[in-house]
């Protein structure tokens, strides 16, 4: 991925989305007037950069009705950089693996940034999906507790719905290893609000 279109940046003190061009570059307001061959070209941009994360969305599992939803944003850089791949998608459930190869600390085993990475992961995309359409779900609140280490192979996450309020969503995530013990348990709360309030 180039960083193009990388998505938006949610800004907690300022709560606004802001379009962003690559990680660093707020894209142009769409009232502003552009000549028309950049107005084409930033079209054609798009379409590629869409393109792109659909092509994400396809590796990383997404079920292909949450692709329209989410094509303009693709799944984000780090989703994809952690080898994260969905499972099962839904406000109530939604479950994830990640391997742990690439996603370790010095000793060689899972980093534990790495858990609560595939634990907001899952907690966020849950409540972005019962905030719907016109809404947003912002994250307010992550902790974990770490259980077991584990050095190989590939870790699952299993988000739960805990409380799926109009304001507030809370979730579980508990993270198990390929012989399903449990390696931690974390807890997300997200803010659920409209977009541009």
């Amino acid at each position: 991925m180039d960083g193009k279109g990388a998505g938006l940046v949610v800004s907690l003190t300022g709560a606004s989305l802001v379009p962003m061009m690559d990680n660093f570059t707020p894209a142009k307001p769409a009232g502003e007037r552009q000549p028309t061959g950049e107005a084409q070209s930033a079209e054609e941009s798009r379409s590629v950069v869409e393109a792109q994360f659909r092509k994400e969305l396809f590796a990383a599992g997404v079920p292909e009705h949450l692709h329209d939803w989410l094509a303009e944003y693709g799944i984000g850089a780090l989703v994809v950089k952690m080898g994260i791949r969905f499972l099962e998608m839904s406000p109530e459930r939604t479950v994830a693996t990640m391997p742990v190869e690439g996603n370790t600390q010095v000793a060689g085993i899972l980093h534990g940034g790495a858990h609560v990475v595939l634990a907001e992961t899952l907690g966020s995309f849950a409540a972005g999906m019962h905030a719907g359409p016109g809404r947003q779900a912002l994250g307010i609140e992550v902790g974990a507790t770490h259980h077991r280490a584990v050095a190989a192979g590939t870790v699952t996450g299993t988000c739960t719905a805990i409380h799926l309020g109009r304001t507030l969503a809370t979730h579980e995530i508990v993270m198990t290893d390929e012989q399903g013990r449990r390696l931690s348990t974390a807890r997300i709360t997200n803010l659920i609000r409209d977009i541009g309030a």
